[in-house]
């Protein structure tokens, strides 16, 4: 596997012209563009690509992004691509960003926030075509200024357009859970089904307490993208719901009373009882032993 340490490193090696500047290059890609190529990389930048592909495939990590439509994806450095025979069916275009031309610039941090360049398996974002319009707008602009002779605003301006398609990416992704609410129903009840297994078949005893990667590893989907999703359908991240059904398990044992407070702990896979017992003070407003007074009251 390759791995590039400059966006000109990777812009040669994929075909294109060397970058104008060494911390950002946008390239624009056809049918007979450089990505039909078969490649296994990983880059200590950011790619922000939009394509829609005819045939081929690629790969983040070991699972396929979803090329039914038009999409664009964004991964973060280091993590590892692969192309095979992708050809694609419409023009597109692809931002190759290095984290230190966002120094200064409020980028900096809120680009860490953005949870779709954690996404994987089949989480790509499917435009709609006033959606595409807006995104190749805004990649113009960005076009345009980047190669105009550079000057002090030039940056800024980039960078303006740039946060603009974040927020756009950030708020079609939202339209996408809810264009998809079936599917996000269906995951939200095999969610609760692989928690309700987790404790049945006694999982919890070999492994602890359930956490997202486990979950999401049991959906196929990636951690942030499980939390994003179960936000917009249930008000509540994957970590959240995990814990509330931990306390409700926790509540039923003590209304039980066969166990103690530590006993129940361990029971849940919490390896340490004071944590339970702050989990559960922080979730009820009570101690497990005020909880267990309360009913005795």
């Amino acid at each position: 596997m390759k791995h590039f340490k400059t966006i000109s490193e990777l812009d040669i090696a994929e075909g294109f012209p060397q970058p104008e500047h060494p911390l950002i290059s946008l390239n624009l890609l056809t049918s007979a563009s450089p990505l039909e190529k078969n490649m296994q990389f990983a880059c200590d930048f950011y790619i922000i690509c939009f394509k829609k592909v005819k045939s081929g495939e690629l790969l983040y990590g070991k699972t396929k992004y979803d090329h039914n439509t038009g999409v664009m994806f964004f991964t973060r450095p280091t993590q590892v691509l692969t192309a095979k025979g992708l050809k694609l069916a419409e023009n597109g275009f692809v931002i190759h960003l290095h984290e230190d031309f966002l120094m200064g610039h409020p980028l900096f941090t809120e680009i860490k926030k953005y949870n779709f360049f954690d996404y994987e398996n089949k989480e790509a974002l499917h435009l709609l075509p006033r959606e595409k319009e807006i995104m190749w707008s805004l990649y113009r602009k960005m076009e345009t200024e980047y190669h105009n002779n550079p000057d002090e605003f030039s940056k800024s301006i980039i960078l303006s357009h740039l946060d603009s398609l974040f927020k756009y990416a950030q708020r079609f992704y939202k339209r996408q859970f809810i264009d998809r609410k079936s599917l996000t129903g269906i995951t939200v009840s095999k969610f609760n089904e692989y928690l309700d297994e987790y404790f049945e078949k006694k999982v919890v005893t070999e492994k602890g307490l359930p956490t997202v990667n486990y979950m999401a590893s049991k959906l196929f989907v990636s951690p942030k993208y499980l939390s994003d999703l179960l936000k917009q359908e249930t008000g509540k991240t994957a970590l959240e719901l995990i814990h509330l059904y931990i306390i409700s398990e926790a509540k039923n044992l003590i209304v039980e009373g066969d166990k103690s407070i530590s006993e129940i702990a361990y029971h849940l896979g919490f390896e340490n009882p004071p944590y339970f017992s702050r989990l559960f003070k922080k979730e009820t407003g009570m101690s497990p032993k005020e909880f267990k007074g309360s009913l005795l009251n």
